[in-house]
């Protein structure tokens, strides 16, 4: 299993975190949720969500040329 660190302005983290305590779900929970549409479109979860793609795509690349 990969383990993945990342950095959220203090504040945003709060305000995922009450969201996720009031819709009852876990914190990526409320993350998917709002990358889902059921929330209004969250550009910064967006632009992580494709920096998440992208590095997954480098990886899966240099991996492919070890082999």
């Amino acid at each position: 299993m990969h383990r993945l660190v990342i950095e959220v302005d203090l504040q945003l983290y709060e305000l995922l975190r009450r969201a996720a305590k009031d819709h009852h779900l876990s914190l990526e929970g409320e993350c998917l949720r709002r990358l889902q549409g059921a929330d209004r479109q969250s550009r910064y979860l967006q632009a992580l969500l494709a920096d998440l793609r992208a590095d997954e795509e480098q990886r899966r690349a240099s991996d492919d040329q070890v082999a």
